[in-house]
């Protein structure tokens, strides 16, 4: 057996902590008058999710968060990242207000506090009120309209309890996946959908900046974006070309007009004319810190069929992949928190980071993760690294506190450093969780 690793030590003040998604792990579906969202719409279609599974009962969080709190403080966590079911609050997710739903995000905080846990509050992670959809969703530009109410409301109830906010989760993906190449939620393919999604997504995200500031809510406010490096599957020139354009379209066309106030000059051929006077005005606005997910580079190539004529390609044949099939390269990782850093000029907090397997309980009790540890303690080594650099670098959230419902994929891929059965929800803490404790307290 390898020798167990230690993480490197990391600035005074530096965060821990664990990220969840709301469509991922409350389950309760139908509990307490939440609405449908798009994810429940489009899991009972046949076919999009790979083991035919709902997130309709997910990991009961909703029922079990105080048991899940009472793991992230065992953890030694400072912080936690949730977001709220949109459709739980709002049903239609535009006028009548639920309160119960409300009343569930209060208790949570309010838990979290007393464990000495810092909420951290993200209001979208994908989960689009289905009523909403049927309306035109993302593509529809009154989309800023609804979301900037939805953030007033939950800005009020909670502006005073919530220690950072994210107006949204991976923009970049749920704009892609869901709207140009139809994988996830709502399932539309098509290339003036996605533009026309990802365009009101910023407008939307600047409203609500506006919204959180006007409520005047205590905690700092961000956005959460998967940066990644793309990379050309081959070196042709094609494909050099197609991971340059990829490059734009995945890093560059939520986090450059939010932060920087423009789409970047290769994109304007494709959102200058749906960007009407005022906008770009009215999607930036001063933030306190940029989110920054990664997982892996991406390898692409070109491909007259796919939107955009870009396809995503494997990575190179012989290089470590991750179950999901994500190469390991924790340098690339150091090296996209060097750049981010460099071309926004804010704090970043990794707010997502880990890796899948299928480790279950043995039969001595225990889920032997190793994989993951010595993942984690490679790509937390690339943060450190990234600090040595002269980055800021402000915290680390593992993905995830718990194994959930991992969108098309279902349930079959295991992220949790909290092993959870489905069947009757136990909660089994894995070797990585022991790790990431005992590291936590080395620091």
């Amino acid at each position: 057996m390898s020798k167990t690793p230690h993480l490197p030590k990391l600035p005074k003040g530096f965060i821990w902590g664990a990220s969840t998604a709301a469509a991922q792990i409350e389950g309760a579906a139908a509990d307490e008058g939440r609405g449908a969202s798009i994810w429940d719409a489009f899991a009972a279609t046949p076919g999009k999710i790979k083991d035919g599974s709902t997130p309709a009962a997910a990991c009961d969080h909703y029922h079990l968060y105080k048991e899940d709190v009472a793991l992230m403080k065992r953890l030694g966590l400072d912080a936690y990242r949730f977001s709220v079911s949109w459709s739980r609050v709002m049903p239609d997710g535009a006028g009548a207000v639920n309160d119960k739903g409300l009343d569930f995000y209060d208790r949570l905080i309010d838990e979290l506090l007393a464990s000495g846990v810092e909420p951290w509050l993200c209001l979208y992670h994908w989960d689009l009120p289905q009523a909403l959809h049927e309306k035109g969703g993302w593509t529809n530009r009154d989309a800023a309209h609804w979301f900037t109410d939805y953030a007033a409301l939950i800005a009020e109830r909670f502006g005073d309890r919530v220690a950072r906010w994210a107006t949204f989760n991976e923009p970049g993906v749920f704009t892609t996946a869901g709207y140009a190449v139809g994988y996830h939620a709502p399932g539309i393919a098509d290339l003036g959908a996605y533009l026309a999604a990802a365009h009101n997504v910023n407008r939307s995200h600047g409203g609500a900046v506006r919204a959180l500031r006007a409520a005047g809510v205590k905690g700092q406010i961000g956005v959460v974006c998967n940066q990644q490096p793309a990379r050309p599957a081959t070196p042709s020139d094609e494909d050099k070309a197609a991971a340059t354009l990829y490059e734009l379209f995945w890093n560059r066309t939520f986090a450059d007009p939010m932060i920087l106030g423009s789409y970047p000059e290769g994109l304007t051929p494709f959102f200058g004319g749906l960007i009407k006077d005022g906008d770009l005005e009215a999607i930036r606005e001063p933030l306190d810190f940029l989110g920054v997910n990664h997982y892996s580079p991406t390898y692409v190539k070109s491909d007259p069929s796919a939107p955009g004529g870009l396809a995503q390609a494997k990575p190179p044949e012989g290089a470590p992949v991750t179950m999901m099939g994500w190469e390991i390269a924790p340098k690339a990782f150091a090296q996209t928190l060097i750049q981010e850093y460099a071309r926004y000029k804010l704090p970043i907090v990794v707010t997502e980071n880990g890796v899948a397997d299928r480790a279950e309980v043995g039969p001595d009790g225990e889920v032997d993760d190793r994989l993951r540890i010595d993942y984690l303690s490679k790509y937390v080594g690339a943060v450190a690294s990234a600090i040595d650099a002269g980055a800021r670098i402000d915290g680390y959230f593992v993905w995830s506190l718990i194994d959930n419902f991992e969108w098309a994929e279902g349930y079959e891929p295991r992220f949790g450093v909290v092993h959870v059965d489905f069947t009757t929800q136990k909660r089994t803490p894995k070797r990585s969780f022991d790790w990431m404790r005992k590291e936590i307290r080395r620091q």
